[in-house]
């Protein structure tokens, strides 16, 4: 109803008022010396302390799911909610890491001595700690060291109050039940990845088997998309009715520019793990269809992941290097610039829970192709879809948005208007309905 009553002119002046603070929005930062006074309340309610578990959280960011639970809980935070929140010290490299400062007072964290980040494989695992592992302080593989900060993790908060528990994805699941077995409190987990997504049909089994016994002993299992949800009990045999979808959304500021900076092509950019996943290698497929009858256009592959060396190759063997630029990780202000170059943005792929950087792209006036495999298409109307396999059809919707600047302009418009609705207070007001559903609010 209210895009009908407003004009796009309307919502994109009241936008850029926001983003120039003419009307204010609160700043949260984090302190990790415990709790202090309330700011705000939640409902006028009393106050709940949710013990939560990840494997990610500033200052260091390496991948999504540490912005995703920064952004929940600090808006928990602002609805007079306490969090205790456990994670990994992890051994964070500066040239691929995120630095988010924040300070909350609502806010307790607590680091488990783990050299596991999240996304990290098994073989991953072994040659982050080959070589460092003298004095036995690790698991020897990356379920052993799981294990460890499953009993490190509930040693730390033996001591601790708390009326619920959540946990997210599969690495903390394990210490989302021991936390049940010790305090008798509700346990929810949060799955934002299944191992399906990850790998396709080849799952490692042990992977699976733990996903599953966490979300058995859950007594609230909530998904990213209905997409993920449909999975869950498809693969995991979950009753539905036990799964609540909470979306998530971004907190990316990055206004789009009235010009575009002079550049001599067009820019489709992939941003993104470069990873099976994430279906690279079908963008550089439909790249070499686009290049067929487009010559004047660039390619940028942003990101990294195990797949960059072959996709690399790839791209030689297409015979388009010439036309591709290989990033690696960007940090925050070359993200930020990637998108003001940025003509179109392609999510191809092959299984996406959801899909957060076609919400930052959309909030940089970038229009948006994305993968029908994909949770944030239930979320967002205003961008084109496609299979991911489907490399004509992904092709001819990259050509008719270089060239067709009506469709292109539209989708810009009505984007960003869409993206700037989907707020993480929304989200975690679901959360709040979730555990209130389990008798704790």
């Amino acid at each position: 109803m209210f895009k009908h009553v407003l004009s796009p002119a309307f919502i994109i002046a009241y936008i850029l008022l926001c983003k120039k603070n003419i009307i204010p929005e609160k700043h949260y930062l984090l302190d990790i010396s415990g709790f202090g006074k309330v700011v705000k309340t939640w409902n006028g309610g009393n106050r709940l302390k949710i013990l939560m578990f990840g494997w990610e959280f500033p200052p260091y960011c390496i991948g999504g799911l540490g912005r995703v639970c920064s952004n929940l809980v600090k808006n928990l935070s602002n609805r007079n909610v306490k969090i205790i929140f456990v994670t990994a010290k992890g051994k964070p490299d500066s040239s691929s890491a995120k630095v988010i400062s924040m300070e909350d007072e609502n806010i307790k964290l607590c680091r488990v001595d783990s050299p596991v980040s999240c996304y990290m494989t098994p073989e991953g695992y072994i040659k982050v700690v080959s070589g460092s592992n003298i004095h036995g302080l690790y698991g020897h593989n990356l379920f052993e060291e799981v294990e460890n900060y499953t009993k490190k993790a509930a040693e730390l908060v033996a001591e601790e109050y708390y009326d619920i528990i959540h946990a997210h994805d599969w690495m903390t699941f394990g210490a989302g039940i021991e936390a049940k077995k010790q305090s008798g409190k509700p346990l929810v987990v949060h799955v934002h990845s299944t191992e399906f997504d990850r790998v396709g049909d080849n799952v490692n089994q042990r992977v699976y088997s733990i996903e599953k016994k966490g979300m058995q002993a859950a007594d609230s299992v909530i998904a990213v998309s209905n997409y993920t949800k449909e999975k869950i009990v498809q693969n995991y045999g979950i009753n539905p009715d036990k799964i609540a979808v909470v979306y998530n959304a971004t907190d990316f500021k990055n206004a789009p520019a009235e010009n575009h900076e002079i550049k001599s092509s067009k820019l489709v950019l992939f941003l993104g793990r470069v990873t099976f996943q994430k279906g690279p290698e079908y963008f550089l497929h439909a790249a070499k269809k686009v290049l067929e009858h487009e010559k004047n256009v660039k390619f940028v592959v942003a990101g990294s992941g195990d797949m960059e060396p072959y996709i690399i190759d790839k791209a030689v063997e297409l015979k388009i290097a010439d036309k591709v630029l290989f990033t690696g990780f960007l940090d925050e202000n070359e993200l930020n610039r990637i998108y003001r170059l940025a003509d179109v943005y392609v999510l191809p792929s092959v299984s996406e829970p959801f899909g957060i950087t076609v919400l930052e792209a959309m909030k940089s006036g970038v229009p948006v192709i994305v993968s029908k495999n994909s949770g944030v298409r239930e979320l967002v109307k205003h961008c084109l879809t496609t299979d991911f396999w489907d490399i004509n059809e992904m092709s001819d919707k990259i050509l008719a948005l270089l060239n067709h600047d009506v469709l292109h302009s539209t989708l810009k418009m009505n984007g960003l208007r869409e993206a700037s609705s989907i707020t993480w207070g929304s989200a975690a007001d679901k959360c709040l309905e979730v555990y209130n559903k389990l008798g704790v609010c």
